[in-house]
């Protein structure tokens, strides 16, 4: 199947105005949780565990994928942060959207955003699942405001979206919510949005390398603390991903705006990430990873985001950073 540089993205007048709108809500809600605190995340607030990792690009990759990063066949140091997608934070055993965000060092070329031009890293942000259970941005919010109280959550999403809309995210997103996570190390994760690349656009991904990894637990349960198994399973065997891409195919089968929608198309595998076990310093790499920065605009213009939850993102994840003062973009293992 080959892939198509026809991609398009539909941007409305308002754009700038509501996301921004929409970024001040989240932060409203995150003030609300921190109550005088310290600064904290607005999503994916507790982090299961932080770590140092390797990504590497592999050889012999097809010529569409031969873009930034992906040009030559390399391998770079990496920052690892596992997360629960809730604004509280909770039990691992309580359902949520569970997240990986991945930090590159030391790649070279043109940033997005012109105020991070001496920056040498490379962001890439995925959930457990290949598309979200809401379409767009507004969409996102009306769910986000909604779930501020649960017994009112069906008839304030309801009269947000419609009843059609909201039966059809509750059904995706408690499917979603409610699968087990038995282990951190065999879990797949998905970009769930696209992003350019080069000429082309993708969603990408994190397949494990072993499906059941040897020393995982098994069995149909999340254990009650998910950064501490992985950490067991990292004692005794190492972890790894397939990093894969999805290129764009058309609009009926790889849609650019709709974020609810599974893409229609097969994978490729481009590199491979390995985590490396927790030494003696975890606790300091922990506190490393948590002050950190993950943003999927945080990268070379040929991975620049797109569709509406994107663009929405560069204005939340901006809003967020500024207000929880997150540290500057890392040159090395620091």
């Amino acid at each position: 199947m080959k892939a198509s540089k026809d991609w398009k993205e539909r941007i409305a007048d308002d754009e700038e105005t509501r996301f921004r709108a929409h970024a001040e809500t989240l932060l409203g809600i995150a003030r609300a949780r921190d109550q005088g605190s310290s600064k904290k995340r607005a999503l994916h607030t507790k982090g299961n565990i932080g770590l140092r990792a390797r990504f590497t690009v592999l050889g012999d990759l097809p010529e569409e994928a031969r873009v930034g990063l992906f040009r030559e066949p390399g391998s770079y140091d990496a920052w690892v942060r596992y997360s629960n997608g809730s604004p509280s934070i909770q039990s691992d055993r309580k359902g949520d959207i569970r997240g990986i965000a991945v930090k590159v060092l030391g790649v070279t070329g043109t940033q997005i955003i012109p105020e991070l031009a001496a920056s040498t890293t490379q962001d890439f942000l995925l959930i457990r699942t290949p598309s979200t259970p809401v379409r767009n941005t507004d969409e996102f919010l009306a769910l986000v405001r909604a779930a501020q109280s649960p017994a009112l959550l069906l008839p304030r999403l309801i009269g947000a979206v419609g009843f059609g809309r909201a039966f059809a995210i509750l059904k995706q997103g408690l499917k979603g919510l409610g699968a087990p996570i038995p282990s951190l190390a065999s879990a797949h994760y998905y970009s769930a949005l696209p992003i350019r690349f080069g000429e082309y656009a993708v969603r990408y991904a994190l397949k494990p390398q072993a499906e059941s990894p040897p020393g995982a637990r098994t069995g149909a349960k999340t254990p009650p603390d998910l950064g501490a198994e992985l950490r067991e399973r990292l004692a005794k065997g190492a972890v790894s991903y397939d990093f894969q891409v999805q290129f764009f195919q058309d609009e009926a089968r790889t849609p650019i705006e709709d974020a609810s929608r599974d893409w229609d198309s097969p994978y490729v595998t481009l590199g491979r990430l390995d985590l490396a076990a927790p030494g003696e310093d975890h606790e300091q790499v922990v506190a490393r990873v948590e002050s950190l920065r993950f943003d999927p605009w945080h990268g070379l213009t040929e991975f620049r985001p797109l569709g509406d939850m994107m663009r929405a993102r560069k204005v939340a994840y901006l809003v967020s950073a500024e207000e929880r003062k997150g540290a500057s973009e890392p040159t090395a293992m620091d």
